[in-house]
């Protein structure tokens, strides 16, 4: 922080190998003294870097992402040991997707920061005479923004925070998951050599949530950015609104995949291997998974079918061998979580039709089979909370207005899919779905688009210039004419 390593009062905490449960290094166990010297460092920083020519905040923001790239590949063993992640999602879609962020709001802090508003005629009052008004809309830098990311993409999840906040003239505070904290960290460094000023990228770790309480209540911080369950978000929202902060929550899911009768075809593949994407891609570790697959009558055996063929078939393991499709989860703690889940489900009368039992091999490791679930009433606990594991859950519908009811049926709303053949009847039906995204024919996200939820699934969007409005605040300037 503020350039340079301190050395942390309460030592450091172990942070393990979800594949191998054997320990992959330290990192420092932070308090609150910590995070008062960071919020210290980023004030201090931070009004210089406002005032700096955004050509320069530019510069150095493609400089961070030219060493991303280039440096990118020396850091995935590491990102591999402490999430457990697949080669493919490591490699592929971890600091690849950072770089990519990095670059976007190099293009970003380059984009206008005023509106003009056309001038208006107002009358005379108590308050001031009459005239013709000028007036603009700018955007201004919040200032002190607190980022606290989850383990599931930690460096990803953190430069999506951190660059857009960065292009806009912010300092930030960075409080990683305490699960996989040491990537981030390696950022720092790098953040250095690419030119960027001391103080302006801080992180504090820490095994509790004592240095994220901190950073939240702390009176230098305008803002947090979080990333993480709904349960904690709640818990943060509540405590930012003691101090008027700006909160930007992007918080869990449920995403319902709506099948509909006439999802044949390559629609009917797409959805099959969207639904099946759950298992595979981090271990169903992801927020905008499609964990509920809603099929309609007509098409629900052979859906079923289908995908416990698939889940049956999939490579469970060591997620640094390449042939491996389907890793660990993130701790011990967490498939004990997703074991429970899948008790749960058993006791209400579902049936586990694939996985559920805990794989005797590897013989270590944090590992839940892929599992498929049917039978499931939209009352059940597995069809309504996050699970956050490699868990399809199937629910049948007669016709579309059941599809919306069960789709809309939970606290979530972040991300749900239409399958269908006709995209004008799939993109009515998306209006009527409670949620922040809404993918037809495809899981394939797109950048520019604002991202966020609906209901339980957070406040505020970020993406794209969305990304630059969420960490900035609007001044309006007004000036006789």
């Amino acid at each position: 922080m503020g350039g340079g390593w301190r050395q942390p009062a309460g030592g450091h905490y172990p942070v393990i190998d979800p594949a191998t449960e054997q320990l992959v290094g330290e990192a420092p166990e932070g308090d609150t003294a910590d995070v008062d010297a960071a919020v210290r460092a980023a004030r201090a920083a931070q009004e210089a870097w406002a005032a700096t020519d955004p050509r320069e905040r530019s510069r150095v923001l493609e400089r961070i992402a030219e060493l991303l790239a280039e440096r990118g590949p020396a850091l995935v063993p590491l990102l591999q040991a402490e999430t457990g992640a697949t080669f493919k999602v490591a490699r592929g879609m971890q600091l690849p997707t950072a770089a990519d962020r990095f670059r976007r709001y190099a293009r970003g802090a380059l984009e206008p920061d005023t509106v003009p508003l056309a001038p208006q005629p107002v009358g005379a009052s108590a308050l001031a005479p009459g005239g013709l008004i000028g007036a603009a809309a700018v955007r201004r830098p919040v200032g002190v923004v607190g980022c606290i990311t989850s383990y599931n993409f930690p460096v990803v999840n953190l430069a999506g925070k951190v660059a857009p906040a960065l292009a806009m003239g912010n300092a930030v505070v960075c409080k990683p998951a305490p699960q996989d904290p040491l990537s981030c960290l390696e950022l720092g460094p790098l953040l250095k050599e690419a030119g960027l000023p001391d103080g302006l990228y801080n992180v504090v770790t820490g095994s509790g949530p004592g240095p994220g309480e901190a950073l939240v209540a702390h009176p230098g911080v305008d803002m947090i950015s979080f990333t993480g369950s709904t349960s904690v978000g709640k818990q943060i929202a509540g405590n930012a609104g003691r101090g008027m902060k700006r909160t930007l929550l992007e918080l869990g899911g449920k995403g319902a995949a709506l099948v509909l009768d006439d999802a044949v075809g390559r629609v009917r593949e797409a959805a099959l291997g969207s639904v099946a994407s759950t298992w595979a891609f981090h271990s169903g570790q992801i927020c905008t998974a499609p964990t509920r697959l809603l099929v309609h009558d007509s098409l629900h055996d052979e859906f079923v079918t289908a995908l416990s063929r698939y889940a049956s078939a999939l490579t469970l393991g060591d997620p640094t061998n390449e042939r491996i499709s389907v890793g660990p989860l993130i701790s011990a703690a967490q498939r004990d979580r997703v074991e429970a889940y899948i008790a749960g489900a058993r006791e209400q009368g579902a049936t586990v039709l694939v996985g559920g039992e805990r794989p005797t091999h590897p013989a270590t490791g944090f590992y839940v089979a892929p599992t498929l679930i049917t039978d499931v009433t939209p009352e059940m606990t597995v069809a309504r909370e996050e699970l956050f594991g490699p868990v399809v859950v199937v629910l049948r519908f007669a016709d579309d207005d059941e599809a919306v009811r069960i789709a809309n049926s939970t606290s979530y709303g972040l991300y749900d899919y239409v399958f269908s053949g006709d995209t004008g009847r799939a993109w009515r039906l998306a209006g009527r779905l409670r949620s922040g995204n809404v993918g037809i024919n495809t899981v394939q996200r797109h950048p520019e688009t604002p991202f966020g939820g609906f209901k339980e699934s957070g406040v505020g969007r970020d993406g794209g210039s969305f990304g630059l409005h969420a960490y900035s605040e609007l001044q309006s300037i007004v000036w006789p004419s």
